[in-house]
């Protein structure tokens, strides 16, 4: 049993508890903090390579403390990162706000490069928009950034002696042929660091496509982890922020599901694709690393 956990301290509770590892630690929360958004906007409104790539240091700079943190914490545990899987709208103003501002008090220079960038990213279902994988095929140079201030992290708690043990994991794959691409970043930035005896590359299953080819997506995967929300919600069809509040609790009373799928996972429907992928990806890979 691992913990989710995306800083230094939490990773120390967590193995407190008797956690044998983290399972997920979500990067995108390392972005959020009010010293740090401001640098992620500056690499999303970037307007030439060398401005993003002047924010996408400074990005690393503070990814690569974080991770060492959490590397020293867990110290000889596995550690699974994800990286990042948000769209970029999420590191931005809600683009409605900044029109209504423009509209009737008027918009600073910087705001109005604010409102463009937000209109530009926005996305009518951004939960399958550009995210995850996608967001790294837009912009390679978000990932790549993520995976060298990960590695150097490693390279460093190796050279003070640690036992680092690292999986990268990729957001929502759904072909061999992502996979293979995304992998090739790592491997490129792992290479270069000379860190790749302590590293395993494996990706989130979270989508029916992906579930039903698991079997090709295992043979470029070093580990699967079942990504159920979003699984739950592309299975079904659901929206899990939209249902929950005002559908879940009229479906619950009228017996048009057995429970709800977002707390307990949808045995006879979800759980068959999750079988069905197990059974897929180990006729590949028979002793491939699986968790949820």
């Amino acid at each position: 049993v691992r913990a989710n956990a995306d800083n230094g301290p939490d990773a120390a509770v967590a193995r407190r508890f008797g956690a044998e590892g983290i399972g997920l630690c979500r990067t995108e929360h390392m972005f959020l903090s009010p010293d740090r958004l401001p640098v992620m906007r500056r690499m999303i409104l970037a307007e030439t390579e060398e401005e993003e790539a002047e924010a996408l240091a400074e990005l690393r700079r503070v990814q690569h403390a974080d991770f060492t943190k959490i590397l020293e914490a867990m110290d000889g545990l596995p550690v699974t990162v994800r990286l990042l899987d948000p769209p970029l709208n999420e590191f931005l103003p809600k683009a409605i706000n900044l029109e209504l501002r423009a509209a009737t008090k008027g918009l600073s220079a910087d705001e109005e490069r604010l409102r463009r960038a937000a209109s530009e990213w926005d996305e009518a279902n951004p939960m399958l928009g550009i995210r995850g994988v996608r967001l790294g095929v837009m912009k390679p140079g978000l990932y790549t950034m993520q995976v060298r201030a990960l590695l150097e992290a490693v390279r460093d708690r190796i050279a003070a002696g640690g036992r680092p043990i690292v999986e990268v994991m990729i957001p929502l794959t759904v072909s061999a042929a992502e996979m293979t691409l995304a992998r090739s970043w790592v491997i490129a930035v792992a290479e270069e660091l000379e860190v790749t005896s302590t590293l395993l590359i494996g990706t989130m299953i979270e989508t029916p496509r992906a579930a039903l080819v698991a079997d090709d997506m295992a043979r470029v995967s070093d580990f699967f982890s079942f990504g159920t929300n979003d699984l739950t919600q592309m299975t079904f069809g659901f929206s899990r922020d939209d249902v929950e509040a005002k559908m879940m609790p009229r479906y619950l009373s009228k017996g048009l599901l057995d429970g709800d799928p977002f707390a307990s996972i949808d045995v006879t429907g979800v759980g068959r694709l999750i079988t069905s992928a197990i059974e897929k990806a180990r006729s590949v890979k028979r002793r491939l690393p699986i968790g949820v």
